[in-house]
């Protein structure tokens, strides 16, 4: 965690005790220039002909040192120079020299003062390399100001002739005569030995004098600008010899461990600080390639190293015993220039007020996406998003973090920003992976916990601060932070897993318990869930529980249709492996679990998706198409690559990572038109005339096929309204309008649920007159594999609770709901009931409270109403999935066989349902509040006897007990065109389920 103090990191600065001088104006500079440029050229005069011999130049530069060091002591107020690295003022005596050298020497400190223009150590290959060596040694061991000296010597001859200094310096007088002067300097430091404290050897001990730093001109040229503005990227003398002179010697004792210094021969140094306009970039947040700046980099003369640490007071290199402190270049950045061969392995110390931390260099790595991640995202293909994109905690390079990349193509620049910088992501610029789109950072010692998100630079140059599309885990709503998350979870459902491909979903027992998690038992978490509903469901005997839209969604009351993190399970009941548990424990109980999934559209919260990087990237960018009529979201561009990528995954992510084993798809309709809820003149043809929107049809038949193909025995379920053709037909089989099928396992039977619910809830003398409303499913029953839905939808907002739709009394709305339930497991299809439709609750289902539970509570006294109900559905199921002729057949048409179907007067349907090997199950649904006795249907005369399976009037139901309890044999009278028939005794509002017996 990176602490931010109230310092603006904008202040240069030196060494302990130091101080900082002013920064003298442009006119200063240029008359000091002037008034020391004599005594300057006399001094190097004198100094040349003194560089014959080691002796003769020691005794020459201490002089001239001292005279140029009287001089600058009277100047000092237009003279001085505030330049990159310098450590102290100009004016710093000799005593005080000797003081910081004797200090240095007694603590054998390891650290060097690298700053952004010290490019002086380049020349050093060893630690007797080169005459600046002697000269260093001389300075340190003589406590003389003759270092100063050089280091005053170099910009004065600059500002005369850039070549004449080339002459003059002992750096290049190493450079052209390499042996006199090794010789020379090493019976100099030979003589200083004693009081030198072998300051020229190159150990881990050693500390660097001080005064060499003055000699940098860097930050010379933009003297004249504001010192929080000053760069020393901008001095072109900073590549000059004399720029390296002095500290040659020194070099090695910054350079320790295995740390390889750079030989002499190598070309001019350059300066390591950060140019003007990346400096500006990187501030503003639109660098796309911060690692191409900021990091360690081989230049000319050594590494350049660059940090960006805002409210940072210091920032040091640390490699093996090398320590190097970086130069502040003001507003957050660092830099410095060590003689190098290459990048060694290093870490940073920063600085705070208050505070200090070694941390890695989050811009010394490689990117951890390859070409082909970003390949596969291009193409729309990446079928496993969900690892490449988002927060992802790792260890890369040998170095534990997290992974940030996040798809942005129009942003001009991306930051991370969260609780590890305090929400201050102004030094966690992302760089952009070539034309992907593709934003990227690795962040070290960033784990698990931690709150984050996208700062995104929009085109227009404006802000916008975006939870991660791809999170795995948010923040509990109303908050909207995304949350690094990882996975520890070990399933234990194996064998629910190796057997559910056992038999396709249309071919098997399938009864559905929808719920919606949060108010299902208010206040209970995930958790606490798998230890009741497993239970539940299992004693009601349902194959499965859809559960209403589990991904993250900021506003309860849309029920989870209103999806903001797609990747995410939301965290009002616990975390992502907490979902996990549940999952595993239905599995173990052996029931699967179905979930709503929402990829129709999304909302316009300015967080999420809508316009997420400054642009419609998500949405169409048609208006018109972008624009959901009924709901005020956006739908998403099912045409672009990156876009149906994104939902294609998220439907395997589900499916993998979760277990999940199948998803209920909302909304297809209104994916399928591009008229849907809209009138005309709002809306634009596609490219053939028509309404369809073929890009939807071509992502939905894409998301089944992978789905299919990656997660054997997962099912997909179409919430689709109209009579698209092919919803359950495969993708590649074309029907008669020309398109393949949609690829959907199975497809909610819109039409049956609106047409049996609008019989059941006409008043019984009435419904003969609508008779067909019960029969007219079973004309188009086969076109599609269906499920028969009694959802949450029916439930809400008017429509009333299942047994308030029924009319009558009391007894009668209980009689109607156990007779409708009787019917609609008996038709073909499979069956999904909403919670608390399973107990006759009378109020409508509201997400604030739930269920009706207390209506089972032993001491309310309706209680055996309900209770009656509840055994029924119990019951219904058990026989149901003990019974293949009500379930293996439902999409063929063998399965199913009239008895009677237009009994309209009697309100009776009866119908028989078979098996593959013929075994029959008669259903006979009763609408009339009236008992039938002798009520004469035909029958198959291979049949000998025929026994109740089932009646919904029995009493433990809470019915009326009407019964047929010896088995029924047939007659051989034919009826209804059948070669025998049977009397049955038809209790009022009732069905009954009849099998051989």
């Amino acid at each position: 965690m990176t602490p931010r103090p109230e310092s603006s990191g904008s202040r240069p600065k030196g060494t302990a005790g130091e101080k900082i001088p002013e920064q003298p104006t442009a006119a200063q500079q240029k008359s000091a220039a002037k008034k020391t440029a004599v005594p300057k050229q006399a001094a190097a005069k004198k100094a040349a002909p003194a560089k014959a011999t080691a002796k003769k130049a020691a005794a020459t530069k201490t002089t001239v040192g001292k005279t140029v060091a009287k001089k600058a002591a009277t100047k000092k107020a237009t003279a001085k120079k505030t330049a990159v690295g310098q450590p102290a003022a100009e004016t710093a005596t000799a005593a005080a020299k000797k003081t910081a050298a004797k200090k240095s020497a007694a603590k054998k400190a390891t650290t060097v003062k690298a700053t952004a223009a010290r490019t002086t150590a380049v020349k050093a290959a060893a630690p007797k390399a080169a005459a600046g060596d002697t000269v260093a040694g001389k300075a340190a061991a003589a406590k003389s100001p003759a270092a100063k000296t050089t280091a005053k010597k170099a910009p004065a001859k600059k500002a005369t002739a850039a070549k004449s200094a080339a002459a003059t310096t002992a750096a290049e007088a190493v450079a052209k005569k390499a042996t006199p002067a090794k010789a020379t300097a090493k019976k100099a430091a030979a003589k200083k030995a004693a009081t030198a404290k072998k300051t020229a050897t190159a150990t881990a001990t050693s500390t660097v004098a001080e005064s060499p730093a003055k000699k940098t001109p860097a930050g010379k040229a933009p003297a004249g600008k504001p010192v929080a503005k000053k760069s020393a990227a901008k001095k072109a003398p900073a590549r000059k010899a004399p720029a390296r002179k002095a500290p040659a010697g020194q070099a090695p004792a910054g350079v320790a461990g295995s740390a390889q210094v750079v030989p002499p021969e190598m070309e001019v140094a350059v300066s390591p600080a950060v140019d003007a306009v990346d400096r500006e970039r990187l501030l503003a947040g639109t660098h796309h390639a911060p690692h191409s700046v900021l990091g360690a980099h081989p230049v000319p003369g050594g590494i350049a190293f660059r940090a960006f640490r805002p409210y940072a007071l210091s920032v040091t290199v640390v490699s093996g015993e090398l320590r190097a402190e970086l130069h502040d270049d003001g507003e957050g950045f660092f830099s410095g220039l060590l003689p190098l061969r290459e990048v060694p392995a290093y870490r940073l110390v920063v600085e705070y007020e208050g505070t200090v931390l070694e941390t890695e260099d989050a811009y010394r790595f490689l990117p951890t996406l390859g070409d082909l991640d970003l390949h596969l995202i291009g193409e729309g293909r990446h079928e496993e998003l969900w690892t490449a994109l988002g927060a992802h905690p790792m260890t890369h390079e040998g170095v534990t973090g997290t992974r940030f990349a996040v798809w942005a193509p129009n942003a001009r620049g991306v930051r991370v920003t969260g609780t590890f910088n305090f929400w201050d992501g102004t030094g966690h610029v992302m760089r952009s992976l070539g034309s992907s789109g593709v934003w990227e950072l690795f962040l070290p010692d960033v784990g698990e916990g931690e709150l984050y998100k996208f700062e995104i630079t929009r085109p227009d140059g404006s802000k916008t601060l975006r939870a991660d599309p791809l999170a795995r885990r948010t923040e509990v709503p109303p908050a909207t932070s995304s949350v690094i998350t990882s996975s520890a979870y070990e399933w234990g459902d194996a064998e629910w897993l190796a057997g559910r491909a056992e038999a396709p979903a249309h071919e098997a027992p399938f009864s559905v318990y929808e719920i919606h998690l949060p108010s299902w038992r208010p206040g209970l978490t995930y958790r606490q869930l798998a230890e009741q509903l497993p239970g539940y469901v299992k004693n009601l005997g349902f194959t499965h529980v859809e559960l209403m839209p589990v991904a993250e969604h900021p506003f309860g009351g849309s029920w989870g249709y209103q999806v903001t993190g797609f990747y995410a399970p939301t965290s009002r009941l616990g975390t992502p492996d907490d979902f996990r548990y549940l999952v595993d424990s239905l599995h173990r109980a052996g029931i699967g679990v179905l979930m709503d999934w929402v990829p129709a559209h999304f909302p316009r919260d300015d967080w999420a998706l809508a316009e997420f990087d400054g642009r419609p990237l998500y949405e169409h960018e048609d208006p018109l198409r972008a624009a959901h009529p009924d709901w005020g979201t956006l739908e998403f561009d099912f045409g672009r690559n990156e876009v149906r990528n994104f939902l294609v995954a998220n439907a395997v992510y589900w499916c993998e990572e979760f277990h999940i084993d199948g998803l209920r798809v909302d909304a297809v309709a209104s994916m399928l038109y591009l008229d849907y809820s809209r009138e005309p003149g709002q809306w634009t043809p596609n490219e053939h005339g028509g309404r369809e929107n073929l890009d939807a049809v071509a992502f939905l038949q894409e998301m089944n096929a992978t789905v299919y193909r990656r997660v054997p025995g997962v099912v997909t379920i179409a919430e689709e309204s109209t009579a698209w053709d092919g919803v359950t037909r495969a993708t590649h089989h074309k029907g008669p309008s020309g398109f393949g099928g949609l690829g959907f396992g199975l497809k909610w039977n819109m039409g049956w649920m609106h047409d049996s619910l609008q019989y059941m809830s006409h008043e019984p003398v009435h419904r003969k007159y609508h008779h067909g409303e019960m029969t007219f499913s079973m004309v188009y029953a086969y076109s599609e594999n269906y499920v028969l839905p009694i959802s949450h939808d029916e439930v809400v907002h008017g429509k009333r609770s299942l047994v308030s739709k029924m009319p009558g009394d009391w007894w009668q709305q209980r009689a109607g709901v156990r007779s409708y339930l009787g019917y609609m497991w008996a038709h073909p299809g499979k069956q999904l009931l909403f919670m608390g439709q399973e107990f006759a609750q009378g109020a409508e289902w509201s997400e604030a409270h739930g269920p009706d539970w207390w209506l089972l509570d032993p001491g309310y006294g309706a209680e055996p109403d309900h209770r009656g109900v509840r055994d029924l559905v119990r019951d219904l199921n058990t026989v149901y999935r003990a019974t293949p002729a009500l379930w293996r057949l439902d999409t063929d048409p063998a399965g199913f066989e009239w008895i009677v179907g237009d009994a309209a007067d009697d309100n009776v349907l009866a119908f028989l349902r078979l098996d593959p090997e013929g075994v029959p199950v008669l259903a006979v649904s009763n609408f009339a509040p009236v008992t039938r006795q002798d009520y004469r249907l035909g029958v198959p005369d291979d049949v000998p006897a025929w026994h109740e399976a089932l009646n919904t009037d029995a009493a433990r139901y809470g019915g009326s007990d009407v019964i047929n309890p010896d088995p029924v044999k047939p007659e051989p009278q034919s009826w209804h065109g059948r070669p025998a028939s049977i009397r049955l005794t038809l209790p009022p509002l009732a069905t009954v389920w009849l099998r051989p017996a």
